[in-house]
């Protein structure tokens, strides 16, 4: 398979996910996934701010002064949490659908880690709910955790996919 020409140098650059408060979803994708909050967009004129969230390389650092958005809007990956403002402290607000109840839609994003076993074993002592554990279910090897709002992650190691896949 050819890249067309016309679309060399396109990036799948972010998905974004609508989160009721944004303190305990920055934590968890930072504290539990290990990604770095690269910047913060606040837009007082629309009541909403824009996390986002990725992975930084060894080594790599968010640039002097903070993330510019060509830096930014160039990587690959990331996740960004939109949050509109007064949800967290909304009683009335359902939250958010997370697409995997009906009607579907939206299903998960995944995450590649060394050893999906280890991860789930840390998930668990830090309290992330699952959906179904690597030894559940056909497909073993493969989790899925619940964020904050109830978004599904996929957490799978590619060498043991690739063995579930031939």
């Amino acid at each position: 398979m050819t890249t067309p020409a016309e679309t060399r140098g396109f990036v799948m650059n972010q998905t974004m996910l609508r989160v009721r408060d944004p303190e305990p979803s920055v934590a968890f994708y930072r504290d539990v996934l290990g990604m770095s909050l690269l910047t913060r967009f606040d837009f007082p004129e629309m009541s909403f701010s824009l996390y986002f969230m990725g992975y930084l390389a060894e080594g790599e650092t968010v640039p002097e002064g903070g993330a510019d958005r060509a830096w930014l809007f160039s990587r690959p990956a990331l996740v960004e949490l939109t949050h509109n403002w007064g949800t967290e402290s909304d009683d009335a607000f359902a939250g958010y659908h997370n697409g995997n109840s009906d009607p579907r839609g939206f299903g998960h994003i995944g995450i590649s880690v060394p050893d999906v076993y280890a991860a789930c074993a840390r998930f668990e002592t830090l309290g992330v709910p699952f959906v179904k554990r690597p030894e559940d279910g056909r497909m073993k090897g493969i989790a899925f955790i619940q964020d904050p709002d109830g978004y599904w992650i996929e957490i799978l190691s590619p060498r043991a996919l690739s063995e579930i896949t031939k």
